[in-house]
């Protein structure tokens, strides 16, 4: 790592914003660790200046996305920006479909902290890394997680906050009110989240999202 290696940690925990920070600028002084507790601030921090940031790690459950719908936001917005889980969740699936889904490494929490900056070191080197134990993704969950990636990946970061809402059972008024944004603009939005997702209705296009919160 360099003195210029900035990483954004994206996790509403305080005590696992304050281990990481601690934990990397003991072993390698020069990674500056910028904190945030929601994906809008993440969305955020990486907007000002996005060749400024490394890497991105983040939870699979924070405030702002549940699952892997912060993943989706942050690749569609930045794409040549990595973007890695750092999760609780070890499951050999979760992580099957996190890297199917196109997270450039998949690092849970359970590391110890050399096993955690050599993912890191890796990832910052181009590499995808995954543990050993899922090195090799199985067939089914490939094409189910391609399947979904292709469709998810044609919504734009406003479609997918708008879609998260619809899985809430929330009204076109009430998500124009969240967003800020004219209710007849939300129900044109919808229409093309209806459209790329395949689906012909509110309830079938939140059951399909609702994949993207079931790690």
């Amino acid at each position: 790592m360099t003195a210029t290696t900035r990483i954004v940690v994206g996790d509403d925990h305080p005590l696992v914003q304050s281990a990481l920070a601690s934990a990397f600028s003991g072993v390698s002084p020069g990674v500056e660790i910028v904190a945030c507790y929601t994906l809008d601030e993440v969305v955020q921090t990486v907007s000002a200046d996005p060749p400024s940031i490394d890497l991105v790690l983040l939870d699979l459950n924070m405030p702002g996305a549940d699952g892997f719908a912060g993943l989706f936001i942050m690749l569609n917005q930045f794409p040549t920006t990595p973007v890695a889980i750092l999760s609780a969740q070890s499951g050999a699936a979760t992580i099957q479909r996190a890297m199917a889904f196109g997270a450039s490494g998949y690092i849970p929490k359970l590391l110890s902290l050399p096993d955690m900056t050599a993912a890191i070191n890796a990832i910052l080197a181009g590499e995808r890394w995954v543990p050993r134990y899922c090195d090799a993704l199985a067939d089914d969950v490939r094409q189910e997680a391609l399947e979904l990636a292709r469709r998810f990946a044609t919504l734009s970061p406003q479609q997918m906050r708008i879609l998260a809402r619809i899985v809430d059972g929330k009204l076109n008024k009430q998500i124009a009110g969240e967003l800020n944004l004219a209710e007849q603009t939300v129900k044109i939005h919808v229409s093309n989240i209806l459209r790329k997702l395949r689906v012909s209705t509110r309830t079938q296009a939140a059951v399909l999202a609702s994949k993207l919160a079931q790690p």
